[in-house]
């Protein structure tokens, strides 16, 4: 069995559909990167893979665990970095990831090492007895990756991570996603930046209006699109019917 296996899942919010029939899964050490435009279902279905949002239809498991029977174990699983993180603003950073480590138990020895290491990593350490509130977006983004990993989860789910970072940050990140991939970790990651998924995914899924319109490796995208030569940004725009901007471009330049 897949690490995660998501089996014709929907979710809509009264009318409108999110996401439709979605069927795909995710082996071990693979990353799997969703790329769509805005208002795909990413985010959505994403959120039904954590279990923070239950599908109308159905399953989800991961690492053989149903996602909708079992949502407590699964959070215990996965490390999530979601679009817009959420802190407890009255914390300071280190005292926000040790309410972390007490949440999933991580003994007091392991969890000091743990913590100084990615504070360190990700230039907080000279901020990290300071509020979270005062925090920059690009910080709070940091901290919310540092809780994400901080108990070596075994899946890793990352809706936009790079969102905000310095490329120095964004290139430690990837380093890590890089090594937690090597450890066999599946990740699905969602992100904007073409060139990252191409970079960094062993496979693509593109979704638009909330349905899988394509999905393999580049080189399978660029024969299913007819764009042998073409860049990810190219197909991305052909597979989701905003190739022509060119009236667009016009319309904003005059």
């Amino acid at each position: 069995m897949s690490a995660v296996n998501v089996n014709h899942v929907s979710k809509s919010y009264g009318n409108h559909h999110a996401i439709t029939n979605v069927t795909f899964s995710v082996e071990g050490g693979q990353v799997l990167g969703l790329l769509g435009p805005n208002g795909s279902g990413k985010s959505t279905l994403m959120k039904t893979i954590v279990g923070i949002i239950k599908p109308d239809a159905g399953s989800i498991q991961v690492l053989g665990t149903d996602v909708t029977s079992n949502p407590v174990a699964i959070k215990g699983m996965i490390g999530y970095v979601p679009e817009s993180p959420r802190l407890y603003e009255f914390l300071s950073g280190v005292e926000y990831l040790d309410f972390v480590a007490d949440i999933h138990r991580i003994t007091k020895g392991e969890r000091q090492e743990r913590i100084i290491e990615f504070l360190k990593a990700l230039d907080l350490e000279s901020r990290e007895n300071e509020l979270i509130h005062g925090y920059s977006q690009g910080m709070k983004q940091k901290l919310a990756i540092a809780a994400a990993l901080l108990h070596r989860p075994r899946v890793l789910i990352l809706d936009e991570p790079l969102n905000g970072l310095d490329p120095r940050s964004a290139r430690i990140v990837k380093d890590v996603l890089q090594k937690f991939r090597d450890n066999g970790v599946p990740t699905i990651f969602s992100t904007h930046v073409l060139e990252i998924a191409d970079a960094i995914c062993d496979r693509i899924i593109i979704m638009d209006s909330g349905q899988i319109v394509a999905e393999g490796t580049t080189e399978e995208l660029k024969t299913k699109a007819g764009l042998g030569e073409s860049t990810l940004e190219e197909i991305f725009l052909k597979l989701t019917g905003t190739s022509d901007t060119r009236d667009i471009v016009e319309a904003l330049g005059r």
